[in-house]
């Protein structure tokens, strides 16, 4: 939030709920960004995600809490070891299975979200067959989101836990196949209803998405929320998983584009323990941001006490309870800047020893402060009647600014000599130099142009700090004077490669960009000589290339225009979620049909833009299904859309469409097909079938010929090397 906002509400008294009745009031314990599995091969840190899940679970037990609500990032790693797996589900079943019966009750439709073919309840509790003391309703963040395109569409690992009856797994959203389906296909929230006593509560949950797409939905009014007609009875609680902080544009979300409707949004992503709820400026909603339970990276916002929350609501009115995290180790960090630490403790910057040992004394320092926060955190609890519990050896960081000084000694052997004393003696200094015209620790904006592996100003460590793998593989590839293949959609392909662990992801874009060439000089008909072929094959590379480029500037634009178009206060005046569903007599509302307004849409793209920039991601769910209570006779109706087929979140940027041949060769698909039947694909990967025009034929035949003569591709077993050369 902005400054301004901040001072508004400073001083303002957090919501409370003024007279508690124990009948009506649900309470939830509310965590996110476990990251279980991170460093689990390391001997000191190993067990600090599972640990700090661990007692999350026995707060929920403690505090008697009628479910539990993650709002993402519960494993690290979006293929989590087996060893990992185990001591989820073990605690899973060991602390929220029971005979404990659940007080709240389940309003919506059961079978909502149920993976197809199956007879159990997509809701745990509601299966007969399972004993469900404390439900864990979850959506899944950027590390765990669904992958692959098998039968069942995307999973991930929730989908695991779920069809286990271990977890509610919320939040999924419809993939659309292809891009000019993206461009009338916004996202549906559907919400789990639950009610206790005279209290009602909407859970809506959003999976992590690309923050360019989500910010372009909530721009566009396209994304919405099925809420029940008497929605201002409800409590409704958005759960989601973006960037909450501006990285650079379109590339967070704003606090202020989600509907008045909403009571509380629980954000995850963001590792800054902002646990308290934060008002909106001109909005009625609050925020509250739990972070992270473990440190995943030795920044200052790691640095805060870790928290969950204690939330508790009745009827409109909701309290929420910071409650600390005891096993997460403590974490302290600093900064120094050597040319002024000379200046004040009087010693050479050139002399290594007396630099070295101004340091070691920082870091013992750190230690104490670290050892000292430790026992007072411990003295409190005990003085609360917990458990003492032994000090743990904490986190330590000292980021060191070396302006100035000529040489540093290795911070690997630095950290050696505090072996047994802090956690992470490998990474305990780390290295920059400050730039003219700068300041410290300022952030990086998104004006500022990237960095060079081969600036000579920057030390090793800033190099690999600091400079992005998109930048490695354009300079990479541009160095190669590549032939067949652009750069644009490279470091997309290695991203996914290494961010999603998709070992066909390059080899699938390497595939479809011959595919689309082919396509391309098929096109150009008639006869050419083969002096002309390397002509023809820039040419229609660059005209690839440059489409590629003006798709991606005009998609983040688009939002722009339609709010420009339609009026200059659009932002305040338009509510960016559509919400309502309006079912006739019954006791829900439907103001929204699932086609988006078509004044929404005008401004969409006409050009069906290449499979691997389509905006969408998730898998595909079953068509609506009414939601109904006996006593009250909730209904939600909405039109059913058609069965769509399921798929990935990453196939649209690195696999071909359904209308491509799986795994065919791009010189075979080249020799067997023509352009008579890749006019009816709209992505950039396409197909060919027999054509009678043989002159289109010959040509592809010499281009095959030419292809094989001149070029050669190796990708090495890791994927990352790409390397076209000619071999004359």
């Amino acid at each position: 939030m902005s400054n301004q906002s901040d001072d508004e509400h400073e001083g303002m008294p957090p919501p409370t709920i003024r007279n508690e009745y124990a009948d009506d009031t649900i309470k939830i314990l509310l965590a996110t960004d476990n990251h279980i599995g991170y460093l689990e091969r390391d001997p000191i840190r190993g067990q600090d995600s599972i640990n700090a899940f661990k007692e999350i679970l026995q707060l929920a037990v403690k505090h008697d809490v009628d479910f539990i609500l993650l709002a993402g990032d519960l494993f690290h790693e979006n293929r989590p070891s087996r060893d990992c797996l185990y001591q989820v589900m073990a605690l899973l079943r060991e602390y929220t299975l029971g005979d404990r019966p659940v007080q709240v009750e389940l309003l919506s439709d059961p079978n909502e979200g149920k993976p197809p073919g199956y007879s159990f309840p997509a809701i745990n509790y509601e299966d007969p067959n399972l004993n469900v003391a404390i439900p864990v309703f979850s959506i899944h963040g950027n590390h765990d989101d669904p992958q692959g395109a098998g039968p069942e569409g995307a999973l991930c690992a929730l989908d695991m836990l779920s069809v286990t009856g271990l977890i509610n797994y919320m939040g999924k959203v419809d993939l659309p196949l292809d891009d000019a389906e993206a461009q009338n296909t916004g996202i549906a929230i559907r919400p789990v209803l639950l009610r206790k006593g005279n209290t009602r509560l909407g859970l809506y949950g959003v999976g992590n998405v690309k923050d360019q797409r989500m910010h372009f939905e909530l721009r566009s009014n396209r994304v919405r929320m099925y809420m029940p007609k008497d929605k201002d009875n409800w409590f409704n609680i958005l759960l989601l998983h973006q960037n909450r902080v501006a990285h650079g544009p379109q590339q967070s979300v704003p606090e202020g584009m989600f509907d008045d409707s909403i009571d509380l949004v629980v954000w995850g992503h963001e590792h800054d323990c902002r646990i308290v709820p934060e008002p909106v400026a001109g909005k009625r909603y609050y925020i509250t941001q739990p972070g992270s339970s473990v440190a995943t990276s030795l920044a200052d916002g790691e640095a805060l006490e870790k928290h969950v929350a204690l939330l508790k609501i009745q009827g409109k009115e909701f309290e929420l309870t910071p409650i600390p995290l005891r096993s997460v180790r403590p974490f302290v960090i600093d900064e120094v800047v050597l040319s002024e630490a000379a200046e004040e403790e009087g010693f050479d910057l050139n002399d290594k020893i007396e630099v070295s040992k101004y340091l070691k004394t920082k870091v013992n320092e750190l230690i104490e402060k670290a050892n000292q926060q430790w026992d007072e955190r411990n003295a409190r609890a005990v003085a609360e009647g917990e458990p003492e519990l032994p000090r743990p050896l904490p986190l330590v960081r000292l980021k060191v600014d070396t302006t100035g000084v000529s040489e540093m000694s290795n911070p690997v052997r630095f950290g050696q000599e505090f072996q047994g004393r802090i956690a992470n003696p490998r990474d305990v200094l780390t290295f920059h130099r400050s730039k003219k015209g700068t300041t410290r620790a300022s952030k990086v904006k998104a004006d500022e142009p990237e960095l060079s592996i081969d600036d000579p100003e920057l030390s090793i460590g800033e190099k690999l700090s600091k400079v992005r793998v998109q930048t490695l593989v354009r300079e990479y590839l541009a160095a190669q004077e590549l032939q067949l293949l652009g750069e644009g959609g490279m470091s997309e392909a290695i991203e996914t490669f290494v961010d999603k662990d998709d070992i066909h992801a390059i080899q699938n874009h390497v595939n479809t960009s011959l595919r689309s060439l082919m396509k391309g000089v098929q096109a150009t008909g008639g006869e050419f000589d083969e002096n002309e072929f390397e002509e023809i094959i820039d040419k229609v590379r660059d005209q690839q290339q440059k489409q590629r480029a003006e798709k991606q500037q005009d998609k983040p634009s688009k939002g722009k225009g339609k709010n420009k178009a339609t009026s200059d206060d659009s932002d305040a005046s338009v509510d960016s979620m559509l919400m309502d569903i309006d079912a006739g007599g019954s006791d829900f509302d439907d103001q929204m049909s699932d086609e988006p307004p078509a004044r929404k849409t005008k401004a969409a793209p006409k050009k069906a833009a290449p499979a691997k920039k389509a905006p969408a991601r998730g898998k595909g769910k079953s068509a609506a299904t009414p939601i109904s209570d006996d006593e009250d006779e909730d209904e939600i109706e909405d039109e059913a859309p058609p069965p769509t087929k399921r798929t990935n979140r990453a196939s649209v940027l690195s696999q071909p469409t359904k209308k491509a041949p799986a795994k065919a060769p791009a010189k075979k698909a080249a020799a067997a097909k023509s352009s008579a039947s890749a006019s009816k694909a709209t992505q950039s990967t396409l197909s060919f079938a027999p054509s009678g025009r043989s002159s289109t034929r010959a040509a592809a035949s010499r281009a095959k010929r030419k292809v094989a003569e001149t070029s050669w591709i190796a990708i090495d077993q890791t994927g990352i090397a790409l390397i076209i050369g000619d071999l004359s």
